[in-house]
């Protein structure tokens, strides 16, 4: 039942970024709810789960955005893991220390889609990705990520909506 939920969530996150997320781009930088989906799973419910919504999230976005099926289904499997190292650290009263894992998540999936989309093909401009793309992006999805684990610490405190899960 834990896992039809996670995926309802990562539709639901999918749908939200793929439509209503783009009309509220700001300078055409719309949040990466995927990296959001896949680090909070990761970080609340351990590596299994973080590698699952990370597969799943990523290979969504490969069939409908990518042009290389499995890049982002890679990669975000790699970041699903990663965040669900921290899973021992998990507290449901805290807010930054998820905050903080989105971020650097982010960070990872912008300097590796650089690497692999940019500079194999020889355009070194970092600087004009780092604060045209990188940076507004980064911002954008920290300030939804945290509008959303807001409620989540609320729901936690209230009624001990989730558990931790361990590995």
């Amino acid at each position: 039942m834990k896992r039809l939920i996670e995926v309802m969530i990562i539709l639901l996150f999918f749908l939200l970024q793929s439509t209503l997320f783009q009309h509220i781009a700001f300078a055409g930088i719309v949040p990466n709810l995927m990296i959001i989906v896949t680090s909070g799973c990761g970080y609340i419910n351990g590596k299994t789960d973080g590698m699952l919504a990370g597969f799943l999230s990523g290979l969504l976005m490969d069939v409908f955005y990518g042009d290389i099926i499995g890049f982002n289904a890679l990669l975000f499997l790699f970041i699903g893991y990663a965040n669900g190292y921290a899973n021992r650290y998990f507290f449901p009263d805290d807010v930054k220390l998820p905050l903080v894992f989105v971020s650097l998540s982010d960070i990872v999936y912008l300097m590796v889609t650089y690497i692999v989309r940019f500079l194999l093909r020889a355009r070194f401009d970092i600087g004009y990705y780092f604060l045209n793309v990188m940076l507004p992006e980064l911002v954008y999805t920290s300030v939804i990520a945290l509008l959303l684990l807001l409620p989540i610490v609320y729901m936690s405190r209230r009624g001990g909506v989730f558990e931790k899960y361990g590995e």
